[in-house]
Order: C-alpha cells, then structure tokens, then sequence
C-alpha cells in the first residue's frame, strides 16, 4: 500500500515549487482532521505563504491547487477556512487498508524508519534498598512503552538497569538488616531512626537467620544517639562500628542484602512485564577503575580543581546553579562521579543515542550531566533525559496514604495485586510522563466504559465474539473485496485504521508512548459505536465478508497497540 501522506507531501511540495519557487522557509505540514467530513489531511500551506507573497491565504490555496499534480489517491480537494487545504482519498485507497493489516497481521505499524540506529533506554534504576514504590512503577511501565516503540520503528534498542549497588545508602541497608537479625536472635538494639525500617528488612533479616544461624551473631552494643548529636554522623558511626566488628564477614552481609533485594525488584518488574537486556553494577565502575579514569580526564583537561579537601567539577560552565563534588574529603567519589563514568561507559558502548528517565525531582541534574559529557568529548545532544512525575493513588474521592508493608509508601506490588497488570500498565502510560498522575483504583478496577483500558479490551472481545458466532476461517478474509465498506461509519473507521503506522512513528520520535494509548481508545470508541449499529452476519456474503475483514482488522490493530503497551488482548470479557 502506498504511504498516502508521503505521497501527498510530495505532490504539495511539487505544487509549492510550481506556486512559489522563491519562498523561503516553508514546511508542508500535513494533519488529521478530526472528523472525516473534512477529509483525510489538511493543509496550512497557504497560510505560511500569505506573508511573503502578499496574498489572501485561500488565493495562494486556488493557486496551489491548479498546480497540484493529478494523482490516483486523490478523490478530490477543498478550501476551508482562512485558506486550510482538505484532502480527500478514493475510496479505494482507504479501504485496502483493511488488506494491509490482515496481510502484515503483527507487522503493521513496524517499520524500518530508524533501522540500525543503537539507542539505550535505562529506566527505573531504583537503589536496591527496598521493594519497588508506585513511583517507580510509572518509571517502569514509561521506560518499557518507549523502548518498545522505538524497536517498532526500526531502532536497535538495549533495555538496561543501572544498580546503584554502591555508596553509603546500601551501607546503610547492610547495618539496618544486620541489627533485624541480631534482634531476632535475641539482643536489645536500638535501631537507628535513620534506618531502613521497612518490614522487608526483617524478611530478609529472618531468612539470614534461617540460613545462616549464628554465623553473623556479634556482640554489638547500640544506643541512641545522644542528645545533639547529629543523626547522619552517628548513623555513619555505626555503620563504620559495624565494619570493624565484622570484619569480613561485612561484605558477606552487603552482598546479601543487596542481592535480596534486587531479586525482589527482579522478580517485581519481571511480574509486570518489564524486561532488561543488562543489569549494570555501579560498583563494577571503581572495581574497574572507570570513575577515576573519567576524573583523570576531567582533571587533564582542566575540568576539576580542589577545595576544602575536596575535588569539584565546573559544572557551573555548562549552566548548572553551582560546582559539584565528585570526590570528598575523605577520598570517597560521589554519586554524581559514577554517573559521569557510567555515561561515559555508555558513550564508549557506540550508542547513537542515550534515553534516561528520571524522577521529576532530578531535573536540575540534567545540565551537569550533559555538561560532563561534553567535558570528556562527547557530544551532549545524544543524551535525551524524559522526566516522569510521582503518580498519586486515589481510592474514589480519597487520597491513599500508605501501604501495608513499607510503612510510608505504597509498593508497585500492592498495586499490581490490587488492579492487575493491564490496568496498571495502561493508566501508568495515560498521561504525558512529566504530567502529574492521579491513579484512581476504583476506576481501574471498574468494568464499564469509563474504565479505559476497559473499554479498549472488550472492543477486541467483541470482534472475537462476531467471529466466533460466524464460525468462519479469518484466514480466509485477507483477500476480501472491500469495496462494500461505502457507510460513513465504515470510511471512519478506516481512516483511523490508516493513522495507526503514523501514531507509531510519532509515539517513537516523541518519546510519547500516550499517543498510542490515545489512539487505542478513539478507536475502541469508533469500533463501538460501528458494532451497536450494523449487522455483521449479513446474508449477503460480499458485505458480511467486508464488515467481517473489517472488524478483523480493527482486532489486529487493538492487539498491535496494547501490546506496545504491554497490556493483554482477552478474547472474553
């Protein structure tokens, strides 16, 4: 099938051309009408004109459309407006598209656009020190819709997960499971308010017991802090106490905790259909020495400089609010120092392009991350950073305050246990990721029209239903006549069938995975209204096997789009 709005474009601009050789920077620009009586596209053109020839839109629109090649797609054409161009397919070209899709089956909507173009989607990268939030479930649900819209357009795509597995917040897990595990054994501990306090930390606490009895059990006295003294300083104490007494057997318990707690995140994200090419450590980073070979760099070219004892980076050259620490005081790198190697690492893996998404909250460390890859030589336009915001779970009218098990938050598990799987992946993507997010449980959980992703599965199964009462072989329907499909319903439905390679592409180049999800529900929704009004099984067998391919291929793009989105297409409802 010919990509109508290539052509189209090429026959405007050959018009253009014809119209207005001279006029500079002019885009031909093709949309989707929102109703089908206005035609398949329009155009602005002539509006971008009015100034630099010094004539009335709909004049220089009467022009171009002298000038507009004949073409075989085009039924016919109009002005409207201040001077807009509508566009209108033979009926013909519309209706095979109802061919295409039965013929391309799960292919229609992939493309070679982008192929053999490298691109990393990492995302959600959550520290392993406790179960996976509801936040970072909309990371979750974000990252994977966006890797698999680019793969559909052609993109060589590595899923990954950056554990940050290094540092003083999982020093932090170790001690707090540490003394879970002493309590259990018997001792009086004052546990740290700065702790890990989770109900997870006992979990993991109780299995280290049961497996390991007393091989961990030390005489550890503990008491709170004294009054004044600083919480962070006398957390740090302990945890250096707690270093001393174990010695060895420290790393043991450090590796344990943090391999717990990404089985668990593991496990979690593998429940919600999010899939990982590569789990990368960020302590396989000063293991390797790859963040002292990267401050090395920085260094030689000038980038670093020291005060107070300690090493900073000028970020404030690359419009970062000030300069920032990559290694302190004590010798110890920073966070921000293993994101500068860990970027580097990337870099140096060949990638075209970097996605990252991050919490909202990490919007001002894009600028001193872009600006320490162009320290090291790279170019900063690779990186694209997406920022999703915090999602709000609402029961009804009422905000949900916390969860079961953590304490203070509400698990991605809960969730996912709570409204299932497709509910949670398809509100997730509703919305643009750094527009806020309000969850509300009950309507995910409804079965009624107001439910969306509702509404969008049960247009499937009733396409399965009209199959199943016809008894049929769908196979059969791929070569049908469709020229039957003359209602204005059917040419609708049609032209949204068309739109759906396009939204896939848009969905890709914008990062916008809410596109598709958009687009699903429009087209539930014309689906809909089309089956409360006709009659499938009609006796005559052209327009039964018409309606039939019809609704075939309405089926096939449903499947296609939820699972971009990774939601189920249930044949029954």
């Amino acid at each position: 099938m010919i990509d109508a709005k290539t052509a189209i474009t090429e026959l405007l601009t050959a018009a253009l051309k014809a119209t207005a050789p001279d006029a500079p920077g002019v885009t031909i620009a093709l949309e989707r009408p929102k109703q089908a009586q206005h035609g398949d596209f329009s155009c602005n053109v002539a509006m971008q004109l009015a100034k630099a020839l010094r004539a009335k839109p709909r004049d220089i629109a009467v022009k171009l459309l002298a000038n507009l090649p004949v073409s075989p797609l085009i039924d016919k054409t109009e002005i409207a407006g201040a001077g807009f161009i509508n566009l209108f397919l033979k009926q013909g070209h519309k209706q095979s598209v109802v061919n295409q899709i039965l013929t391309s089956g799960a292919q229609f909507g992939v493309s070679t656009a982008a192929a053999g173009k490298k691109v990393q989607v990492e995302f959600v990268s959550a520290n392993p020190t406790g179960p996976l939030h509801v936040g970072h479930g909309r990371g979750a649900a974000y990252g994977a819709c966006v890797a698999n819209v680019l793969a559909a357009t052609g993109h060589q795509v590595t899923r990954e997960f950056y554990i940050n597995d290094a540092g003083r917040q999982m020093d932090i897990l170790a001690a707090s499971m540490w003394l879970r595990y002493l309590e259990a054994r018997g001792a009086a501990v004052a546990f740290p308010a700065d702790g890990y306090r989770g109900d997870y930390v006992r979990d993991i606490a109780r299995a280290l017991d049961t497996k390991h009895g007393a091989q961990f059990q030390r005489d550890f006295p503990t008491s709170a802090p004294a009054e004044g003294e600083d919480a962070d300083a006398a957390l740090d104490a302990l945890i250096a106490r707690a270093k001393q007494t174990l010695g060895e057997s420290w790393r043991a318990l450090h590796q344990i905790a943090l391999d717990a707690m990404l089985a668990d995140q593991r496990d979690d994200l593998g429940g919600f259909g999010v899939q990982y090419d590569r789990w990368f450590s960020e302590q396989s980073l000063h293991e390797n020495g790859e963040v002292a070979r990267a401050m090395d760099a920085l260094q030689s070219n000038g980038h670093l400089y020291e005060k107070d004892g300690a090493l900073w980076f000028r970020s404030t050259t690359y419009g970062d609010e000030k300069d920032r620490v990559v290694r302190r005081e004590n010798g110890q790198f920073t966070y921000f120092a293993s994101d500068i190697a860990y970027h580097l690492n990337k870099i140096e893996r060949g990638y075209d392009q970097l996605i990252d998404v991050w919490g909202a909250d990490h919007h001002g460390y894009i600028a001193r991350v872009k600006g320490a890859m162009q320290a090291l030589g790279a170019n900063p336009d690779k990186l694209t950073v997406t920022l999703v915001q915090f999602a709000v779970l609402y029961r009804g009218t009422e905000k949900v305050a916390m969860g079961k098990r953590s304490g203070d938050f509400v698990t991605l598990r809960e969730l996912r246990d709570e409204v299932g799987n497709d509910a949670t992946r398809f509100f997730y993507v509703l919305r643009k990721s750094d527009q806020h997010l309000d969850f509300d449980l009950e309507l995910a959980k409804s079965r009624t029209n107001e439910n969306p992703v509702y509404y969008i599965q049960y247009a499937h199964a009733r396409v399965c239903s009209v199959f199943a009462q016809w008894g049929g072989n769908a196979a059969t329907l791929v070569n049908v006549d469709p020229s039957p499909l003359t209602a204005y319903a059917e040419l609708e439905l049609l032209q949204k069938l068309a739109e759906y390679p396009e939204i896939v592409g848009n969905a890709a180049r914008e990062l916008s995975p809410h596109l598709v999800a958009f687009y699903l529900k429009d087209l539930a929704a014309l689906f809909h209204s089309y089956y409360n009004n006709v009659r499938f099984l009609s006796d005559a067998p052209l327009e039964r096997n018409a309606r039939l391919a019809l609704a075939g291929a309405t089926r096939q793009v449903l499947v296609n789009g939820l699972a971009l989105l990774g939601v189920s297409a249930p044949e029954k409802m």
